[in-house]
């Protein structure tokens, strides 16, 4: 909430210059889905899969560093090239023998090879043809899918004449490229749209799917969360912390709605203190939340609540999103730890009271179908507005009935309101005088509890006349 005065001569603003907003809060234009063909990239770790997917899509959306296994799930993001446009999924290094975390991660990138409408095969050039490479070959040769060899890291010439030996792998005409410097890209595109059909496989999907966020602290469940409600491996799943890099995209329907999940990194520590790989999936995280319509925030329901929990907490009210609470591994809840939970809930969820709150088990399925009635009952308060009649005879009841306190002498009148946006709802009380934070609160709560804003944040701003001087 903020305080804020009218124009510097002290003139009364026109009603109507409030409702201006209205439009620019709204976040999703999306009226129809409709998919586009896929392009999976994939090839042992440490190619150049991801600095080739973002010089594809023309923007660093993928995390790149130079260490393998960064890339860990796969990540689908748009783009167009020559009026055309499609999908991009990056997937982490496949290898034929891996285990634990790496075999997940293979198994994503196979996915990924089963469900694509075409597939770039990225191979080093500077190495040559590995072991690894001619697996993944004869996986590919029993696929129907079109394949496309990519040679990559062909910075030069010299390194150019060395691309004839990839034609031993039976794939037809491998294609050198520079991902780091862009050579040899745009031939590529061109050779994508040749390959790429006009319509995906499977039916069109029809209706904008909501943007949702899955938030929390790392190890606490998001992934295992979206797979239970994707009834697939959307994400890779470990013991390990941090094992989600990139944000996932996923369309999954529930409910009878598709809805857009977003899987995102854990957040361990403030995006200013990260290095490395966790700074851009901080970076990353954050933009999901804003991108995002509403989050679900997951907390670890079987142990004390942690600074973390609050530092993602606050990332979502700042935003302004509407925001379900998950506590999530309720199956090793004990009625100890039911007690000591209520506690903290007061102690430090303070801040959101008004927020969704659901016991689940992403491992096990317990009440997860409850999240989406909290989803859309939480979506329909961000996107309520209140008819300015309405408002200011509701207003005009609850001061009349609750006068603000008298500040300085004098008692502060509220003049009128109006809702000057959406998404979330955002009003405005103009008045003629300072009104105490607690007064604010309280018409917030009173908002609330009369108009059923559950599940999303409101913001009150006051505008405060100055007398106009003679």
């Amino acid at each position: 909430m903020t305080e804020e005065n009218l124009d510097g001569d002290g003139t009364w603003a026109d009603e109507s210059e409030w409702e201006v907003g209205e439009g620019e809060e709204l976040l999703d234009d999306e009226t129809s889905h409709v998919r586009t063909p896929v392009l999976a990239v994939v090839g042992r770790p440490n190619v150049g899969k991801s600095t080739l997917v973002n010089r594809i899509i023309g923007r660093r959306e993928a995390v790149v560093e130079d260490i393998p296994g960064v890339t860990r799930d796969r990540v689908t993001y748009d783009a167009e090239w020559s009026g055309r446009r499609f999908q991009v999924q990056d997937t982490g290094g496949w290898e034929p023998d891996a285990k634990g975390l790496q075999q997940s991660i293979a198994r994503q990138a196979e996915h990924a090879m089963r469900t694509a409408d075409a597939i770039l095969l990225v191979v080093d050039a500077v190495v040559g043809v590995t072991a690894t490479d001619e697996a993944a070959v004869k996986i590919l040769r029993r696929s129907k899918t079109p394949v496309l060899l990519v040679a990559n890291k062909v910075d030069d010439a010299r390194t150019e004449m060395e691309v004839g030996a990839l034609w031993s792998l039976g794939l037809g005409e491998p294609l050198p490229v520079s991902a780091t410097h862009g050579r040899g890209t745009g031939d590529l595109l061109d050779k994508i749209l040749a390959t790429l059909p006009e319509t995906p496989r499977g039916d069109v999907m029809s209706g904008g799917p909501r943007r949702v966020a899955l938030v929390g602290k790392p190890n606490v469940g998001k992934s295992s969360l979206l797979n239970k409600l994707a009834g697939d491996e959307r994400s890779v799943v470990h013991d390990v912390a941090g094992t989600t890099v990139d944000p996932v995209d996923s369309l999954v329907e529930l409910g009878g709605k598709v809805w857009r999940f977003v899987d995102t990194a854990g957040l361990r520590k403030r995006v200013a203190q990260a290095s490395g790989t966790e700074f851009y999936a901080s970076l990353r995280t954050k933009s999901a939340i804003e991108t995002a319509e509403l989050a679900i925030l997951l907390i670890d329901a079987s142990i004390p609540m942690t600074e973390q929990d609050q530092r993602v907490l606050t990332m979502v009210a700042d935003a302004g999103r509407a925001l379900v609470l998950a506590f999530n591994k309720w199956d090793l809840v004990d009625e100890d730890r039911r007690y000591e939970l209520g506690r903290e809930i007061d102690r430090e969820l303070e801040r959101v009271p008004w927020a969704a709150r659901v016991n689940i088990s992403a491992k096990t399925g317990r009440s997860v179908q409850k999240l989406v009635p909290a989803m859309e009952t939480s979506l329909q308060s961000w996107d309520k507005r209140i008819p300015t009649g309405r408002l200011n005879q509701w207003l005009k009841e609850i001061v009349m009935a609750t006068p603000p306190p008298i500040r300085g002498g004098k008692l502060p009148r509220v003049l009128f309101a109006t809702q000057a946006g959406i998404r979330p709802p955002t009003f405005v009380l103009f008045t003629t005088g300072f009104l105490e934070a607690g007064y604010r609160r309280f018409l917030e709560r009173k908002l609330r509890e009369d108009f059923g804003f559950d599940g999303s944040p409101i913001r009150i701003s006051v505008r405060v006349r100055e007398k106009r001087s003679r």
